[in-house]
């Protein structure tokens, strides 16, 4: 026998918001995506497992990962002055696999404030941080933060003295940016794994600082 349910418009049987599925038609670029997949599955260039593999392998990145990277600029002055001067060979150093893209390191001083966007798409720096935030990719961040910063980073709730130089880092295909935050006060003799968990992802796209010690 049928039940007549009755639900409120636009929230489900258990009260929580409705996501709309996304099963609509394929976009040019995942058709595209889709079809070189295959092409290269077809003709042996890769299998269809190596590219799962892959796929989980890049899945499992996290912000965790840049975490230990920035902690490590802080503790290790040798290691610090390869991240300024080839951050691409400083990710080698410790087991990260930047593949093929050129990695820029851009530390926050005093005075100077830096900030990583990409306005034509949504390049990031997956091999050392994961996935992006949606946020990231949107049009409004894109476009927003080249023309205004200082605003946009007020309203992530970052207010900054108006005698900070705010520097805005624009990735591309082949070139992408990692922030190395200043490293908080009060955190003298601590050691890498405890400053890593102060740093968190947005302060490695510039959006954020560093957190304060508790």
């Amino acid at each position: 026998m049928p039940h007549d349910h009755h639900h409120h418009e636009g929230t489900s049987p258990s009260g929580h918001p409705y996501r709309a599925d996304q099963d609509g038609p394929l976009t040019y670029w995942q058709a595209m995506e889709v079809a070189v997949r295959e092409l290269l599955v077809e003709k042996g260039v890769v299998t269809a497992d190596q590219v799962q593999r892959q796929i989980e392998a890049m899945d499992a990145r996290s912000p965790a990962d840049g975490a230990a990277f920035v902690a490590r600029t802080w503790t290790d002055p040798d290691f610090a002055a390869l991240a300024r001067r080839d951050a691409t060979a400083a990710c080698r150093e410790m087991g990260f696999d930047p593949g093929t893209m050129r990695l820029i390191a851009v530390e926050n001083d005093e005075g100077t404030h830096n900030v990583v966007v990409c306005t034509l798409c949504s390049c990031y720096p997956r091999n050392l941080l994961g996935l992006p935030p949606d946020w990231y990719k949107s049009r409004e961040y894109r476009s927003r933060t080249v023309r205004e910063p200082r605003a946009v980073l007020r309203e992530f709730g970052l207010d900054l003295p108006e005698g900070t130089t705010v520097r805005v880092h624009d990735s591309t295909a082949d070139m992408r940016y990692v922030v190395i935050p200043r490293r908080p006060d009060g955190t003298d003799g601590w050691e890498a794994d405890l400053l890593a968990a102060l740093v968190t992802r947005d302060s490695m796209i510039g959006t954020g600082v560093a957190r304060v010690p508790s």
